[in-house]
């Protein structure tokens, strides 16, 4: 068996879910693996997902696909033979953050999603949660199966050399960035203001009976439960920042919260629902206002820190531990930016967000943009000063210029290895069957052999 591709990139949007117009598939099994079934159904989702990136994939890469699919099904078979664990919380959590980032796609407006799946996001959320808990037990199965995988410097120049030299890959240019985000301050005004209006909610609620979940439709500030009714699904401990948390888990069924104050605004919360360590609850949010004097103000101080850089007189790590939103990412990571598509801290041009781009053109490495206003996930208006780290030019693949990249890549090879050896002895000793309608491709051959052989 050649050329094992263990999980296709798939899951940029939820698993197990279509578009109300793709084509309607009538479901039957094609292969059984141990206890695990694969249907026509999630082959032809996976097929049609990869075929958005690549619209020229021929029909036989389905041969492709369900051999990922056997052996991500052979992983989960031996993970439940293996009594490996997955919990509640655990399945919870990753079918929220898919949630999340489907309705950021969908600019938080769970009735386009609807539309579009033709199903609500409750549906699924409940119809994603075993397709969840398998593929959560196969990647921890697949991390057992590879945890012994390491690869020496010796190890990286053999695979480095033995790729062809007219197959070297072509890197773009890149670049590698340091950032400070900086959080406008509140003025005192301001700060009375907003206490005062969530002061008067709270009494509508509480004395005057007003229904919680409407209110927070009409002046909750959190742009993404707001127009739920305030309402944030179940969450574990740390999903939330710790003065909402603090406050949230001490909550009794119904109860509603005194005013809870945090970086994002003041808070009434109202606890739904607990399970074990997981909370259901709902929240309004107000903000207070950022008048144009605080972006005026913080937008000097950044001018000034930019300053104090360019001079010597203040390390860019300096600056960002003194001034930098602790909330962010880079703040513990010395500044840096990661790539969100990569992991890693480089990006190519087309990667980087249009302001950062035209921020430090024409940059010299080291140097310091103009701060520049920008806003944050949460909606808010915020400031960052950029540093240029490092700028590479269109180059193809050097060893001493992409060592880590290369590192990277013959790490992945060297676990892939390990998989394919795996995957080969489990088939000595798990059922195997797959249909006729794809007996005929070549690279599932040594699967079904081993399988064949196994019943003789």
């Amino acid at each position: 068996m050649k050329n094992i591709l263990l999980f296709l990139p798939i899951l940029l949007l939820p698993l197990g879910l279509t578009a109300q117009n793709d084509k309607a598939v009538i479901d039957r099994v094609v292969a059984t693996v141990g206890g695990e079934i694969i249907l026509l159904s999630e082959v032809q989702e996976q097929y049609s997902f990869a075929g958005k990136d690549q619209p020229e994939l021929p029909e036989t890469y389905q041969c492709v696909v369900l051999q990922n699919l056997i052996v991500q099904k052979l992983l989960v078979n031996q993970a439940k033979l293996d009594s490996v664990e997955v919990t509640e919380e655990e399945v919870t959590a990753q079918i929220d953050a898919r949630i999340e980032r489907l309705r950021a796609y969908f600019n938080q407006d769970d009735k386009a999603i609807e539309e579009f799946y033709g199903q609500s996001v409750s549906t699924m959320k409940a119809q994603l949660s075993a397709d969840m808990r398998n593929q959560i037990l196969a990647e921890r199965m697949q991390g057992k199966v590879t945890e012994k995988a390491t690869i020496t410097p010796s190890e990286v120049q053999r695979f480095f050399n033995e790729i062809p030299k007219d197959s070297l890959p072509y890197f773009n240019a890149e670049v590698e960035i340091r950032e400070i985000v900086y959080k406008p301050k509140v003025n005192p005004e301001e700060h009375t203001k907003a206490r005062t209006r969530i002061e008067d909610i709270r009494k509508r609620i509480a004395d005057q009976g007003e229904d919680f979940a409407e209110l927070a439709k009409k002046y909750s500030d959190d742009p993404g439960s707001g127009a739920q009714g305030g309402d944030l699904g179940f969450q574990k401990r740390g999903t939330f920042v710790p003065e909402f948390e603090a406050m949230a888990y001490k909550l009794e069924a119904n109860q509603l919260s005194p005013i809870v104050e945090t970086e994002f605004g003041f808070h009434l919360i109202q606890l739904l629902e607990r399970r074990g360590n997981l909370i259901h609850c709902r929240h309004i949010l107000i903000k207070p206002e950022i008048t144009e004097a605080d972006m005026n103000g913080a937008k000097a101080k950044l001018d000034s820190v930019r300053q104090l850089i360019r001079e010597d007189k203040l390390s860019f790590t300096a600056a960002v531990k003194k001034y930098g939103d602790k909330n962010q990412q880079s703040f513990n990571n010395d500044g840096r930016v990661a790539n969100p598509r990569t992991g890693n801290s480089y990006f190519e041009v087309a990667d980087l967000e249009t302001s950062v781009f035209f921020a430090i053109d024409g940059l010299k490495e080291g140097e310091v943009a103009e701060p520049f206003q920008f806003k944050s996930p949460d909606g808010s208006d915020q400031f960052r000063l950029v540093q240029l780290v490092s700028r590479s030019k269109p180059h193809k693949a050097d060893l001493k210029l992409d060592y880590g990249k290369i590192q990277v890549a013959a790490l992945e090879q060297k676990k892939g290895e390990y998989t394919e050896k795996w995957v080969l002895e489990k088939l000595n000793t798990t059922y195997l069957s797959v249909s006729n309608m794809f007996m005929s491709c070549p690279n599932l051959q040594e699967m079904i052999g081993i399988s064949a052989a196994r019943r003789q």
